[in-house]
């Protein structure tokens, strides 16, 4: 979706028209989309709960109470207690915290990498194209959550050092998107308009290349957020992530999976906690990518 116009002066104002207007047609075209509005209510609902939700809570969510270990969903105990007698509910809404972060850190960090490498290669081409994209094809050919298990194993445990891990994972994503649709900018007439009126590479990039490719950068991060979830979920389930006491989801679930059968509401609602915010991501950035599509016209 192009949002740039060629003009006669970088200062005309009528690209942000169409800018806008663009937007206010994805707005429309997400609106009818009712998966992915029901997606976003939800990535919403998680947000607000993350950021509301542990000054609401009465439980401690780390303080082991051996008294009450493993009770049953109750009153006082909407989800019940765990191994440890901590209240689950409590711990889910202070893990909300945690996996979220994960999920937009590591995604900020590997596209504030990877776009740029992405933009820089398809930009210029040539040798600068050919270094990066080895380096892309050498991450690219360890399946990711592998890649993930040993930079976390060479780096120690860690929130810091999942986030660093799964944007690592991320950025090849990012390159070879940005890539792609910097290839498709750069050959608009527009784009040699305005070089020919002698704007500097680095000008072009930021005023006319990066507004022209947010349309694919911002579906892939929305889509990368779920499985950035997922992925540190994963790492935290398998020990190399969250440490205990900590009440990351991954790392709930790995508690209590040894008392699944007796008492399976200690894995239960973990793992049901992360497949709702892995879904409602997914459905609304499947949705977003629909609405930015130009070829949709419905």
């Amino acid at each position: 979706m192009v949002t740039g116009l060629a003009t006669g002066s970088d200062n005309d104002t009528s690209g942000a028209v169409v800018s806008t207007s663009n937007w206010r047609l994805v707005y429309r075209k997400l609106k009818k989309n009712k998966t992915a509005l029901f997606g976003g209510y939800l990535i919403l609902l998680l947000i607000v709960v993350a950021i509301v939700g542990p000054y609401l809570t009465v439980h401690d969510p780390v303080r082991v109470d051996l008294g009450n270990r493993l009770q049953s969903p109750s009153a006082e105990f909407w989800l019940g207690t765990d191994h440890n007698g901590r209240d689950v509910f409590t711990r889910l809404i202070h893990g909300m915290q945690i996996t979220l972060f994960v999920g937009f850190a590591s995604v900020l960090v590997g596209a504030l990498v990877g776009v740029p490498l992405g933009i820089v290669s398809g930009y210029y081409g040539g040798a600068i194209d050919s270094v990066i994209m080895r380096i892309i094809d050498v991450l690219l050919a360890f399946p990711g959550i592998l890649l993930a298990i040993a930079l976390v194993s060479v780096l120690g445990g860690g929130i810091g050092n999942v986030i660093i891990a799964v944007a690592v994972f991320a950025i090849p994503t990012f390159a070879r998107v940005v890539r792609g649709s910097t290839l498709t900018v750069k050959k608009l007439e527009y784009i040699d308009a305005v070089r020919a009126l002698g704007a500097t590479d680095l000008r072009i990039i930021v005023k006319h290349v990066l507004p022209n490719i947010l349309s694919p950068i911002i579906v892939q991060a929305t889509l990368r957020i779920a499985i950035a979830i997922l992925v540190a979920s994963t790492l935290s389930f398998l020990g190399l992530g969250a440490q205990p006491p900590s009440p990351e989801w991954g790392r709930m679930l790995s508690d209590g999976r040894n008392y699944m059968f007796d008492y399976p509401h200690v894995a239960l609602f973990p793992g049901l906690a992360i497949a709702i915010a892995v879904l409602a991501f997914n459905l609304f950035g499947d949705g977003l990518r629909d609405a930015l599509d130009p070829k949709t016209k419905k």
